[in-house]
């Protein structure tokens, strides 16, 4: 590489001027306000184009011994049926290969809602009705439906648990001057995605088939439907130009329903849309998982933290699905920012008869990271610290204290940086002062404060997915076409990658096409998932272009005579020795000198190991940081709360959009809040989902937010690791920020026994909840 083509690749990773660190508006967002964002199920439809619809199991458990479907094809409008005789290939879309999670249920029926077959129709509402229809025939079982009863039922994993320790934690515990053992109670989470799960499937010549899937992994539904078809992958083409959101429920939820579109079109010859309703959409699709944590912690009177040993047991549901990574990254949380001198962390994977638990944002994280600020709530209380001076003291740093459980050095740690900070900007000491003046003069209402960090690892930690594709074409007109791996789900991606791309060129971000995510253009790509979405694609871009730009150096030095490091491109133009040619001009004659003005990237992040057998290595590439914190008020005689204020400084490293990333601090804190408050998942004793529509699963809306509500980015905070323009990811970390909420009720609830009995408070912490842990901790003040 040419000296001043390595400095400019160099300098892509430091701040400078152009599109990059400006607060660009979404590149959808005029078109997400005037109605115009075309998602799959706005686009025009193809001629003679069928709906389906998936016909469901009616128990959680036990045998199909017969399946009658002669109403449901003599139903009005009715096409024809689709059943796993219809397979060519294998009826299996399991993500993980362990042939564990069938498209359609033939035998064994694992949980309400399993799908059995497909009905094709010439309209959607006519395939409804008919799928309605079907007369089944079950031996039933009683179902398993959480933790206690999988537990009780001899404890059946969906895959091998995980164990990570450091240091002797019998002899920590035993030697410590305090202990205590107790459980907390972590609940689930639906996506609730504003755009349900679709796919439009139509085929083509040969064996082809185009795929319009909603997925936030292109390339996994491209597998998967082509190993259910019986042919190569290189048949099948899945796009996507964005997604009504996905947080994780269209990474391996997605399979479903773009192979069932595939089977009918390919069955059918002819286009298929399959779009389920809302309720039918909560019964299918798998959650976040909900948890058990049991715990023993060893402690001393100054609120020090010396000895940690953890179970944190999980519903994965009926198959394994991703459960195996997300209980890894739970125990990979467990420690937040906290550092034990001994630990024992132990996941629990349970299979139980209910829909299978999935990715969802933070990947078990946030489950890990609630369970560690328990660990601390729990010291504050039985010392009688403030919990704030409890996290302080217990914070990775210091002379061997910088070790994981999972045996990573912690190199980059701010947090105690960023907690100060936001201390002293939120006016936490004066605050929490007058809180407790109020809450000695106020009976009825009390008042709460707290402030937790976050500390997040980034990278997959199956580590083959930490790599990225891009394509980037030049056009002679000057303008760019960019392509890439990633998805759009909102979130911003596709504007910050375009940033990049501008910005490496020196050319304006309307100068740059972004074109929707093919599996056509780039094979073989991630999930866009474990908030590396930036990270990934934005070098592999930026490869892309540094390949492009060092063929216009090197034509540029030979036509106007000039030394490869007189070359730069800058904003605007292309500094040549003493001329200023624009970009434009640069391309032409490049073209006309037959330059190759089309290129493909690739990045890998680098230092990342995981040994999984041996609980030891180095998963992730750098963490990101944050804290917030949080004040709410409680009715203690009803249990109803809101969230009076709410401040929050967030580390993004170097940010690529401060627009883009401020909306996702707040949009990740609130689903976080709904997460640990409203959103509760209730199955009834037949496995059936009860809260499956937005009558019963309540997600927070506008008037639930913090009535005062600061966001803030640290600022001067580059990442120490050589990221695209020295950013950090920002998808999943904010989300734990809202464990502040969780805290900070816990804090007021602890109020009325003088903060010195733990409330225990589970999530989500409905009102019930909260009124539950009120009266607990009056009645042992009383006792006490």
């Amino acid at each position: 590489m040419a000296d001043g083509l390595a400095q400019d690749a160099a300098a892509a990773t430091e701040p400078q001027e152009g599109p990059v660190g400006r607060g660009s508006k979404h590149d959808s967002a005029p078109k997400h306000v005037a109605g115009e964002a075309l998602y799959i199920d706005d686009l025009p439809e193809p001629a003679g184009l069928a709906h389906a619809c998936l016909g469901l199991s009616t128990i959680a458990h036990g045998r199909l011994v017969s399946l009658d479907l002669a109403a449901v094809e003599a139903a009005p409008g009715v096409l024809g049926l689709v059943t796993a005789a219809d397979i060519p290939g294998v009826n299996d879309i399991s993500s993980t290969h362990r042939h564990d999670e069938p498209i359609f249920a033939t035998d064994r029926i694992m949980h309400h809602g399993q799908p059995l077959f497909a009905v094709v129709a010439r309209t959607r509402a006519q395939a409804r009705q008919a799928a309605l229809l079907a007369r089944a025939v079950y031996e039933e079982a009683a179902p398993v439906l959480d933790v206690a009863a999988a537990r009780a039922a001899g404890g059946e994993l969906v895959t091998e648990p995980l164990k990570l320790e450091r240091g002797d934690v019998s002899a920590a515990l035993q030697a410590s001057p305090r202990r205590l053992k107790a459980a907390m109670t972590i609940g689930g989470q639906d996506h609730f995605y504003l755009e349900s799960q679709i796919a439009l499937a139509i085929p083509g010549e040969d064996e082809d088939m185009l795929v319009l899937s909603s997925t936030q992994h292109p390339s996994e539904v491209q597998h998967m439907v082509a190993q259910v078809l019986g042919v190569g992958s290189h048949a099948v083409t899945v796009e996507v130009r964005r997604m009504g959101g996905g947080f994780g429920g269209k990474e391996t939820q997605s399979n479903l329903f773009a192979v069932v579109a595939a089977l009918a079109a390919r069955k059918l010859r002819r286009a298929v849309k399959l779009r389920p309703d809302r309720d039918d959409d909560m019964i299918i699709t798998g959650k976040r998982h909900d948890f058990v944590c049991d715990y023993e912690i060893g402690f001393d009177d100054d609120g020090h933290i010396l000895a940690v040993d953890a179970v944190y047991a999980a519903r994965c549901g009926w198959n394994a699905d991703l459960s195996g990574p997300v209980t890894d990254r739970a125990l990979f949380h467990a420690d937040n920012c906290y550092f034990y001198p001994a630990v024992r962390l132990r996941s629990e994977p349970l299979r139980t008869h209910t829909v299978s638990n999935t990715a969802f944002r933070g990947f078990g994280g946030p489950q890990g990271m609630v369970g560690a600020e328990r660990f601390i709530e729990e010291v504050a209380f039985a010392t009688g610290l403030d919990p704030l001076e409890v996290r302080r003291r217990n914070l990775y740093g210091g002379e061997n204290r910088d070790i994981t459980p999972y045996h990573q050095r912690v190199e980059d740690m701010i947090a105690g940086e960023v907690m100060a900070q936001l201390e002293r900007d939120c006016d936490y000491r004066a605050r929490r002062e007058a809180i407790a003046a109020f809450n000695r003069e106020s009976r009825i209402v009390k008042r709460g404060l707290a402030l937790t960090p976050v500390k997040f690892g980034i990278s997959f930690t199956a580590t083959w997915y930490n790599q990225a594709g891009a394509l980037v074409h030049v056009y002679t007109d000057g303008t760019i076409a960019l392509n890439h791996g990633g998805t759009e789900m909102g979130q911003g991606l596709y504007v910050k990658v375009a940033q990049v791309v501008a910005q490496a060129f020196g050319v304006g971000l309307d100068q740059v096409k972004i074109t929707a995510t093919t599996t056509g253009k780039v094979p073989n790509t991630s999930a866009t998932a474990a908030s590396s979405g930036s990270d990934l694609n934005g070098m592999a871009a930026l490869d892309a272009c540094e390949t492009i730009k060092a063929r216009l150096v090197a034509f540029a030095a030979r036509h106007w005579q000039e030394s490869p490091e007189a070359i730069r491109f800058r904003q605007g133009h292309v500094q040549v020795g003493g001329r200023e040619i624009a970009f434009v001009d640069l391309v032409k004659a490049a073209y006309v000198a037959r330059t190759q003005l089309s290129a493909t990237g690739f990045y890998a992040t680098p230092k990342i190991n995981w040994d999984r057998k041996a609980g030891r290595g180095h998963p992730f590439y750098y963490f990101a940081y944050g804290a917030a914190a949080t004040e709410v008020a409680i009715d203690t005689l009803t249990g109803e709360y809101k969230v009076e204020r709410t401040d929050i400084l967030h580390d993004c490293g170097t940010s690529l959009n401060p627009a883009i990333d401020i909306g996702q601090i707040e949009g990740g804190f609130v689903q976080g809040m709904g997460w640990l408050t409203t959103e509760e998942l209730v199955f009834d004793d037949k496995g059936r989902l009860r809260t499956h529509a937005p009558s019963t699963y309540k997600i927070p809306v506008a008037s639930d937010r913090p009535r005062i509500f600061n966001v803030a980015l640290l600022q001067n905070a580059p990442n120490r690791e050589p990221t695209i323009h020295r950013s950090k990811a920002v998808g999943e970390p904010p989300l734990m920020l809202a464990i502040s909420v969780l805290h900070a009720l816990s804090d007021a609830v602890a109020s009325l026994g003088g903060h010195r009995i733990c409330p225990r408070l589970d999530a989500p912490a409905t009102p019930e909840r909260v009124l539950a842990a009120v009266e607990r901790v009056r009645a042992e003040a009383l006792a006490g």
